[in-house]
C-alpha cells in the first residue's frame, strides 16, 4: 500500500509495551470511575481521593509509613524535656544517664516522612479541636504532641487544664485545642448493686464529648490485660445478658472494640471529623521476645536493627485490624506496633519516678513523638 513502511524488528518490543501500557491505563481509568458513591464521598470528606487510608489500611499515597527501620539522626529529639511544661514525671525520664535513645528517627522503606512543624500544624488546624481518647498511652501521645507544638511556638500563650477524665491544652492565638479523655476500655464501667461492672456492649458515659471533634485518636488495649479487682478497675463483666466474673481477655477486647466501632459508625460525622486508631503499643518486660531471656527494657540503650520483631506480632493488633475493616466509617490505623516493638530502649524503665520498672510507657521526648510525626504525615496527605 501507498505510504506503508515495514516496522524494523528491533522496534517491535517497544511497540507492544506501549500498547499494553495504554490498555492498563484505560482499565485503571474505568476502575476509578467505578468507585462506589459511598467510598468516593468518604474519600472526598477525608481530604481527597487517594489521599488518606480507609478502613485500617496502612497505605498512604502508595507509601506504607509503618514498614521501615530506625536510623541514627543527630537532628533529634524535637524538644528538650526541661523546656516543656506539660510532661508528667512518669514520662520525663529525669536522671537517665544515656541519651542516644533520643537520636533515632523512623525511616519508611518506600518514602520519606516530613519533619514535624508545630506552627504549620497550628495554622492548618486553626480553630479546630483534636481529642485523644483512651488510657495512659493516649496520655503519653497527647503530652508528646503538646511538647512538639510548644517547641515550635514557645512564646505562644496557652491554657492548660488537667482533670479526670477530661483535660485540655489550648494554643490561644490559633484557637487549637488538644483534648485528652481518659477511658481505658472505651466501653462503660458502671456502678451496680453487685459492684463495678465492665459493660462490653455500651458506650454512654462521657461519649457525647467525643462528638463534633475535628480529629479523634482512639486507643485501648493495656488495661484489658490487667488482672485483680484493684488493677483492672472492675468486679464483673456484662457480656450481653450474662454477668460474669471474668472471661478470655482477647475475646472481651474484641467485643468491646466492636461496640466502639458501632458507636463511631453511628455517631461520627465524617464530613467534619477525621478518625484514627492509635495501634497497639507493645511492652518489653520479657527479653526472650528479642533473644535476651534474662533482660527487660532496663538498661537497653539501642533499638533492634532491621524491620521485624523476633517475638512476632501481637494478637490484639489482629483484632484491631479486623474490627476496623468491618466499619463503614473510614478509620486510619496508626499501625505503630512493629516500629514500637523495635524500641526496647525507649521506655522509662527505672527512671519513671515511681520506683518501679516501667516497660509499658515511653520516655518524652522519645517514641511517641514518632507516633505524632506519623499522625502529622497522615493528616498532611
Amino acid at each position: 500500500m501507498m505510504g506503508f513502511k515495514p516496522i524494523p524488528l528491533f522496534l517491535l518490543p517497544l511497540l507492544i509495551f506501549t500498547i499494553l501500557s495504554r490498555a492498563d491505563q484505560a482499565l485503571g481509568s474505568d476502575q476509578n470511575r467505578n468507585v462506589s458513591h459511598r467510598n468516593r464521598a468518604a474519600l472526598d470528606a477525608a481530604g481527597g481521593v487517594g489521599k488518606v487510608a480507609l478502613k485500617g489500611s496502612k497505605q498512604t499515597s502508595g507509601c506504607n509509613l509503618f514498614q521501615g527501620r530506625w536510623i541514627f539522626d543527630a537532628s533529634y529529639p524535637f524538644y528538650d524535656s526541661s523546656m516543656c511544661p506539660f510532661i508528667d514525671s512518669e514520662f520525663n525520664c529525669f536522671g537517665r544517664p544515656d541519651k542516644q535513645f533520643l537520636n533515632y528517627s523512623w525511616q519508611p522503606y518506600s518514602c520519606s516522612i516530613p519533619r514535624f512543624d508545630g506552627q504549620a500544624f497550628l495554622n492548618k488546624w486553626r480553630g479546630k479541636r483534636v481529642m485523644f481518647v483512651g488510657d495512659s498511652l493516649s496520655l503519653n501521645m497527647w503530652e508528646s504532641l503538646a511538647c512538639m507544638i510548644h517547641s515550635s511556638v514557645p512564646d505562644s500563650k496557652t491554657t492548660f487544664i488537667k482533670r479526670t477524665p477530661l483535660s485540655s491544652l489550648t494554643f490561644q492565638a490559633y484557637g487549637v485545642t488538644l483534648y485528652l479523655y481518659r477511658t481505658p476500655y472505651l466501653v462503660d464501667i458502671s456502678k451496680e448493686d453487685v459492684g463495678r461492672v465492665l459493660n462490653l456492649g455500651t458506650i454512654e458515659g462521657g461519649a457525647d464529648v467525643w462528638k463534633d471533634m475535628d480529629i479523634l485518636v482512639f486507643n485501648s488495649w493495656h488495661w484489658w490485660l490487667h488482672k485483680g479487682v484493684q488493677s483492672q478497675g472492675w468486679d464483673f463483666i456484662r457480656n450481653g445478658s450474662s454477668l460474669i466474673r471474668d472471661m478470655d481477655r482477647l475475646d472481651a477486647f474484641n467485643k468491646g472494640l466492636t461496640t466502639w466501632a458501632q458507636w463511631v459508625d453511628q455517631n461520627v460525622n465524617i464530613s467534619q471529623t477525621r478518625v484514627f486508631f492509635q495501634g497497639i503499643s507493645p511492652t518489653h518486660y520479657m527479653g526472650r521476645e528479642w533473644n535476651e531471656p534474662r533482660k527487660t527494657c532496663n538498661g537497653q540503650m539501642q533499638p533492634l536493627t532491621g524491620s521485624t520483631y523476633p517475638g512476632g506480632s501481637l494478637p490484639a493488633a489482629s483484632i484491631v485490624s479486623r474490627v476496623l475493616s468491618s466499619m463503614k466509617t473510614p478509620v486510619y490505623l496508626l499501625d505503630i506496633t512493629t516500629l514500637s516493638q523495635l524500641r526496647k530502649d525507649a521506655h522509662p524503665s527505672t527512671y519513671g519516678g515511681d520506683g518501679g520498672t516501667d516497660c509499658s510507657h515511653w520516655c518524652l521526648p522519645g517514641l511517641p513523638d514518632t507516633w505524632n510525626q506519623l499522625l502529622y504525615t497522615a493528616l498532611s496527605m
